[in-house]
């Protein structure tokens, strides 16, 4: 068929009108290939521009918000403030310096991105202190656990399936997602076992590490849209990692051997510590058992000793050690936080029209029933949940009533559960 008897199969319009591409089912004409590219550039811009950011809190902000859900670890606290504070700023650096046009008149000076390490026993709080993170700036959040994941090619859960757990959390949204912050809890759990002669690969350790760096780092993950395994001919969503901010969080259990190792010092716990020549000194002695003054000064170099490849290390460059919380803390921890166990059970009970009240001595016994199974913070809800299952169950028959939790109920109730005291 000649050109002039084609027409375009979008338009209509004839060859003698416009020049025509034919193809084998159809024909396309010059314009409607111009008009299908703008269109097509067109909605790749509106998917790669991002909302903009909200106003990022200030260091003393931030640290303010988590004291209100986080009791204690304030060195903590502030060096965790600083970093995210400094990250979110890094992003709105980004976000003007794309806004420019061509980039005119702006900084040449890359601010990069700093991953955090929290280091400390069972119950601190880490992982709700990222969580409560994640709250005051307003970004989706998602907790991963370093013991299920594999190597890629080995049975468990792929390091992508992490960047997945956060998209899912925004709803889908992917610009939203490279801005979220991700919990990867029991980092400890993927050391290195160096001192384990064997053939069979290391595939929940160093392979995991080894597979972690460069969503650490940032690069561009490609994910099922709608989860599963990968085919090779289905589309992907790509999620840069580039901005995601990785929280790391393990107990260490063994790490204080290591730094009193470099120190000259044989580390108990995450606090006090014992001279080389193992006396206690005076000062340390004279300190409550567990209060916790001087932190694990923990280097780069102590966590290669433990397992961690050096490459893993230097991508979570702030590093910081969370010390086990204190009886008074624990006290504080049922009483003062905006989620305190505490203000829990008032509200329900107050439901069904029950007052309860909690005697001092008997918050105090919780704490010390905690301290016994060291369990930390998590554990005054189990603790608190054996106290209250027998109140609870009788709420109705409280009604109009005033019940006091005293010292004698906790320790009964401590008792039962295999606890002597």
């Amino acid at each position: 068929m000649s050109q002039s008897k084609m027409k375009c199969s979008f338009c209509g319009r004839g060859g003698a009108e416009v020049a025509l591409i034919p193809g084998e089912d159809g024909n396309i004409c010059v314009e409607c290939v111009e008009r299908a590219h703008e269109l097509v550039q067109r909605h790749a811009t509106a998917r790669e521009k991002a909302a903009p950011l909200p106003p990022t809190p200030s260091a003393k902000e931030i640290k303010e918000f988590l004291d209100r859900y986080v009791i204690g670890h304030d060195e903590t606290k502030k060096v965790l403030s600083v970093a995210v504070h400094n990250h979110y700023r890094r992003l709105e650096a980004l976000a003007k310096k794309r806004g420019d046009a061509k980039g005119k008149g702006g900084d040449d000076v890359e601010i990069e991105k700093s991953n955090i390490l929290l280091i400390g026993p069972t119950g601190t709080g880490k992982t709700l202190m990222a969580r409560a993170l994640a709250k005051i700036l307003g970004v989706p959040f998602a907790i991963g656990d370093a013991t299920v994941l594999t190597q890629a090619g080995y049975v468990g859960e792929d390091v992508e399936n992490l960047v997945r757990y956060l998209l899912q959390n925004a709803d889908g949204d992917v610009n939203l997602a490279s801005r979220g912050i991700i919990y990867v809890d029991e980092i400890d759990k993927i050391s290195s076992k160096t001192d384990n002669v064997s053939i069979t690969r290391d595939v929940s350790g160093e392979g995991v590490q080894q597979a972690l760096l460069k969503i650490l780092e940032g690069t561009i993950c490609r994910l099922p849209p709608k989860g599963g395994r990968k085919h090779p001919d289905q589309e992907y969503i790509e999620i840069d990692t580039s901005n995601i901010l990785f929280i790391c969080g393990g107990a260490f259990v063994g790490l204080d051997r290591i730094v009193g190792e470099r120190t000259g010092k044989r580390a108990i716990g995450f606090g006090a510590s014992l001279a080389a020549g193992g006396k206690a000194r005076e000062d340390d002695a004279a300190k409550d058992a567990g209060a916790n003054d001087a932190p694990l000064d923990v280097r780069p170099e102590d966590l290669v000793k433990f397992g961690l490849i050096p490459e893993f290390t230097g991508r979570l460059p702030v590093i910081t050690v969370m010390k086990e919380l204190t009886e008074d803390q624990l006290v504080k921890v049922l009483t003062e936080p905006k989620n305190a166990l505490v203000r829990q059970y008032k509200k329900l009970l107050a439901m069904d029209g029950v007052e309860i009240e909690f005697e001092p001595d008997s918050l105090r016994a919780l704490a010390k029933a905690a301290i016994s199974r060291k369990t930390g913070a998590r554990g005054l809800r189990a603790e608190m949940e054996r106290l209250m299952t027998d109140v609870m169950f009788d709420a109705a028959d409280y009604a109009g009533k005033k019940v006091v939790v005293t010292e004698t109920m906790v320790r009964e109730k401590a008792l039962d559960g295999g606890e002597e005291q």
